[in-house]
């Protein structure tokens, strides 16, 4: 990432800090988030002493680092003692496991470098979970009733417009929810894995949003149902949508721009 983040400085005429969070399974879950949001509040706190302007900040993540970004955020609205937040970039983030059968995750379970099931397994190993439960998970035995009503009216395919539901979606059928199961799986409906989740009294405060999806991208859909999410709550969201786009699209590019110059 140190070239994607050079090219990201270089064009933005921004000062860029990377954060080099420690990494699962060694140091697991939620490790990662908590050495992000250490990183956010300490450059909050001594932004000018870098020649950044504290109201100026704005945080961004592509992929888990979306999921990392979008968290960071929910934390910060709270804190009184701290500048706000100017924005966040969200890059196709992973933000809910509720739901791994919403179109996106159907018409592109099969499209590299993001498959449907590198996906779970992906974040099954960041939690400490037994891969074991991956077909469990796929019909959503890991979501009790009660909590399956509280979700539906942030997490559901009604939510996600007509257009990205022509090639070839069906819905799911329902299957019963498992105790056990929902019970080892408990952290994947934390708001810090999922930020999709967080309560309505903490979206309502997040700052201004960039969101990018991609059309052949499994994630593509947490992107859209988290953009309905903010601007429900007026939040303003600037969308852009890659139509043929890829899981991994904005690193790529941004390779091939910096090496360009030396081919």
């Amino acid at each position: 990432y140190e070239r994607t983040c050079r090219y990201l400085c270089r064009k933005t005429s921004s000062v860029v800090v990377c954060v080099g969070y420690r990494l699962a399974p060694e140091h697991p879950f939620p490790a990662q988030f908590e050495d992000c949001l250490t990183a956010a509040i300490h450059f909050l706190r001594t932004a000018q002493d870098h020649g950044v302007d504290p109201c100026r900040i704005v945080i961004c993540g592509d992929s888990s680092g979306g999921t990392l970004t979008a968290a960071v955020a929910q934390a910060l609205v709270n804190r009184r003692d701290l500048p706000k937040l100017r924005a966040q970039i969200l890059i196709y983030p992973f933000l809910q496991c509720v739901d791994i059968n919403l179109p996106s995750y159907q018409q592109n379970e099969r499209v590299p470098i993001l498959l449907k099931e590198r996906t779970l397994a992906l974040g099954l190993k960041y939690v400490n979970v037994d891969l074991g439960l991956i077909k469990e998970l796929f019909k959503g035995c890991h979501v009790s009733e009660d909590r399956r009503l509280k979700y539906q009216k942030w997490v559901s395919p009604d939510y996600i417009p007509h257009e990205f539901k022509t090639r070839g979606y069906k819905p799911s059928p329902t299957y019963l929810p498992s105790k056990e199961i929902c019970e080892v799986a408990e952290s994947m409906l934390d708001p810090v894995f999922s930020p999709l989740l967080a309560e309505d009294s903490v979206i309502a405060q997040l700052p201004e949003t960039f969101i990018l999806t991609c059309e052949f991208d499994v994630l593509r859909d947490d992107g859209l149902l988290y953009k309905k999410r903010l601007e429900d709550h007026g939040i303003k969201v600037t969308w852009c949508h890659l139509q043929e786009g890829f899981h991994g699209t904005v690193s790529a590019l941004s390779l091939k721009f910096l090496y360009a110059p030396y081919s």
